[in-house]
């Protein structure tokens, strides 16, 4: 395990993530009833959810002072989760006035370690838990494993009434996902 100094900075020479073409099928998907917890306390059903949802999905984010996982640097797309929560924090007022109803983070970290994020990064929106992967096998969400967990390979979706309508993915750079998902509701060519 490595130190970390900044969880908020990326290093320079991150490797790149490729599109690998897992998240292709998503394209049009229409979502499937899985209520998953929330760090607000509340339990969120994304297909119950009516107007436009985004939901940034992320591997996982660290904690100040704790080491990294070994190699986390070294592997394409892992880190960044951080920036990639507080760009989407930064942008939030704009997401909003740009028709966004909902916006929601997504891991498989259990809700408890997501809400100790959520409240040091001042998060104004709830990261949902899919800690038990019911969601991610329900929709064959791209995954890769690390230090013995199963996690999320970084994206982002719109949602629009329970149909998902657009896929950012891969994600790099991660702290410019938000800009990106903006760029694409503003009509530009994201």
């Amino acid at each position: 395990m490595t130190a970390l100094k900044d969880w908020n900075v990326l290093p320079a020479n991150l490797p790149v993530p490729q599109d690998d073409g897992a998240a292709r099928h998503l394209q049009g998907y229409r979502l499937p009833s899985v209520p998953l917890a929330a760090t607000d306390g509340s339990r969120i059903d994304l297909s119950k959810l009516k107007g436009r949802v985004v939901v940034y999905v992320y591997p996982r984010t660290g904690r100040p002072g704790e080491p990294n996982l070994e190699g986390w640097d070294a592997i394409p797309g892992a880190r960044g989760c951080t920036p990639q929560s507080c760009g989407f924090r930064d942008h939030f007022a704009e997401l909003k006035a740009l028709g966004v109803a909902h916006l929601f983070g997504l891991s498989t970290q259990d809700t408890d370690y997501q809400r100790e994020a959520a409240e040091r990064l001042h998060l104004p929106f709830s990261i949902l838990s899919d800690h038990d992967l019911a969601l991610t096998r329900a929709i064959n969400l791209p995954t890769f494993e690390a230090g013995g967990m199963t996690l999320l390979k970084r994206m982002a979706l719109v949602i629009d009434d329970d149909v998902v309508t657009k896929v950012f993915y891969p994600v790099f750079p991660p702290d410019q996902n938000a800009a990106e998902v903006i760029d694409w509701l503003r009509g530009g060519s994201a």
